[in-house]
């Protein structure tokens, strides 16, 4: 399962490593996200003759992951799924950790499943085909990896901005296996999110409420996340467990890979708003990742909806 676009790039090789095997195209794009694309792509699959034997290979960004992991999930109540991706975000993010799922109108991901891949194939070479806005917007999921849980990672993000930006095999095989194992040690621990795993959500809670809030059609999920983690650190300093030192340093690392789209027109309120859609949303309590330091968070209901509020207005306000 892929995209037309990374087939182009990339099917010649992969076809001639998989002489037997069925091609899927989805469409791509978040608003595709949805279940009748799922439904579609699992009728192509009957009528091509899968069974219970066979295995979804999803190859592409992290939406191709997270729908090709979902259906591998529920075809038949469960095949394997091997993920490739051949995004930055998707080698950092999507395709490890079993996460899988599609949008609501609602809110995204909220319906989904947890579903372990067999294995997740990432090669760092496939990134040279990348567009910058793509390539930046992967790095902010590195970004929240170093400040939720790698001061080191956080400060070769800090220092080594140019030889990142360019593209350097050092740098990137560094960020991106320390990216990996931070991920896979806490999903290790706490696979279905029940407690530690919780902290890899560090902006996704206020990243998820505006790629809502403007249709899935105006950011890359990364960016969101890049504007989320700006609310995120602004709402940690505003309840006072985040140092202004450690707040200005985490800012302005979001800052320097830059590629979050404009900001105006977008309501404050009704950002805030849709938090209570989101899936770490319980008994009505919206939980929040707060980052203590650089190198460490924790997870609270217990935060003021006022601060919550002007916390989401100044990172509108850039």
């Amino acid at each position: 399962m892929t995209e037309k676009h990374v087939w182009e790039l990339y099917g010649a090789q992969i076809a001639a490593a998989l002489p037997a095997h069925e091609l899927l195209f989805f469409p791509g794009g978040e608003v595709n996200k949805r279940l009748s694309a799922l439904e579609e792509l699992a009728e192509q699959m009957v009528a091509r003759g899968a069974d219970r034997a066979s295995v979804v290979i999803a190859v592409g960004g992290g939406i191709v992951n997270d729908v090709g992991g979902f259906l591998a999930a529920v075809f038949m109540r469960g095949i394997p799924v091997i993920q490739v991706p051949t995004t930055l975000l998707a080698q950092v993010d999507a395709s490890v950790g079993g996460k899988t799922g599609v949008n609501l109108c609602s809110g995204k991901n909220l319906i989904g499943s947890f579903h372990q891949p067999l294995a997740v194939l990432i090669d760092p070479l496939v990134l040279a085909s990348l567009p910058d806005r793509e390539y930046r917007a992967g790095l902010f999921e590195i970004v929240k990896c170093g400040i939720i849980a790698d001061a080191e990672l956080f400060e070769v993000l800090r220092t080594e901005k140019d030889r990142i930006l360019a593209r350097d095999g050092a740098v990137l095989e560094r960020i991106i296996s320390g990216s990996v194992r931070i991920k896979a040690e806490v999903v290790s621990a706490d696979e279905k999110e029940g407690g530690l795993r919780r902290i890899l959500n560090f902006g996704h809670t206020f990243g998820h409420a505006i790629e809502a809030e403007t249709g899935y059609t105006r950011f890359l999920h990364g960016e969101a996340v890049g504007w989320g983690m700006k609310a995120a650190t602004m709402l940690s300093r505003l309840e006072g467990v985040l140092s202004d030192s450690d707040g200005d340093a985490i800012i302005a690392c979001i800052d320097s890979y830059a590629s979050i789209p404009p900001l105006d027109g977008i309501s404050a309120e009704r950002i805030a708003a849709r938090l209570r859609s989101d899936k770490k949303t319980v008994h009505g309590r919206t939980h929040f990742v707060l980052a203590e330091r650089i190198g460490a968070t924790r997870v609270t209901a217990g935060v003021s909806d006022a601060n919550v509020l002007a916390s989401i207005r100044a990172a509108l306000a850039g």
